[in-house]
């Protein structure tokens, strides 16, 4: 009888479910076979030697085989579990979004290292770099959806070709810069990006990957980046993130009562 082909991956889990009695289902976005589900038997268990490697965000180095339509998970050590955000709820939450926003983008066994990258990066500006919760999720939401192909163009105003837009905003639906007064000729939904908000946004877009979180704005335009972002995710997306609702939750509650 042929040995079982084991298979050692590097990856990162998306989503965990919980199945049968001590078992676990994961999502793991994986450098070399893009997305995978690995069924993890016992991960729940009490002294399972890789129940670090089967939770949510853990990246991790795995062997695993594969039978049937499912991967098995035999052994793992982790690489990276971000503890900066295990110990803060609302980063944490933050971190899921990130994860929930990625897998959304991603489809089964189809190699996509830069998107694991941008996942590994977002979560370490909010592990490690500690980065505002607000500017990291603007930041990560506008990028992951250029590499997953919905790019804004934002190098101009797209009816008149004006580069310095005058009171820029964002069509959200069009994924288009444009003046506000030549938004007249959109159908979309447009918003706002005051002060240096679109220069922020251009260097998203545009700049170098490894500097994408090395911007400061003040809060009217941070805030004015946070809404088109969002807004921009949900309708190229049309869909909406339990993980998202969650995080929005635990900022609302973070809001001095009156």
């Amino acid at each position: 009888m042929a040995s079982t082909p084991y298979l050692v991956v590097q990856g990162i889990v998306l989503r965990e479910t919980e199945t049968k009695e001590a078992d676990k289902i994961l999502t793991v976005l994986t450098r070399e076979q893009g997305k995978i589900s690995v069924i993890a038997r016992g991960a729940r268990r009490k002294g399972c030697k890789f129940a670090a490697c089967a939770q949510s965000l853990a990246y991790s180095e795995l062997t695993v085989y594969h039978r049937g339509e499912w991967y098995y998970l035999n052994e793992g050590s982790t690489l990276e579990l971000f503890g900066g955000l295990r110990n803060d709820l609302e980063r944490l939450a933050l971190g899921c979004y990130f994860a929930e926003l990625t897998e959304c983008v991603t489809t089964e066994e189809e190699p996509a290292p830069a998107l694991l990258a941008h996942l590994l990066n977002g979560l370490y500006a909010l592990a490690v770099l500690k980065k505002d919760c607000t500017l990291a999720k603007a930041a990560f939401e506008i990028k992951l959806l250029c590499l997953a192909g919905y790019e804004p163009l934002a190098d101009s105003c797209a009816y008149c070709g004006l580069p310095k837009p005058e009171q820029p905003m964002l069509d959200v639906v069009q994924g288009v810069v444009h003046c506000r007064h030549c938004g007249e000729k959109g159908v979309g939904l447009s918003l706002p990006l005051r002060g240096e908000a679109l220069a922020a946004l251009r260097h998203i877009v545009y700049g170098d990957a490894k500097r994408l979180y090395s911007f400061h704005l003040g809060r009217d335009a941070l805030d004015a980046l946070a809404g088109a972002a969002e807004a921009f995710a949900a309708a190229q997306l049309e869909r909406g993130f339990r993980t998202l609702d969650f995080y929005k939750s635990l900022r609302i509650s973070d809001l001095p009562s009156k």
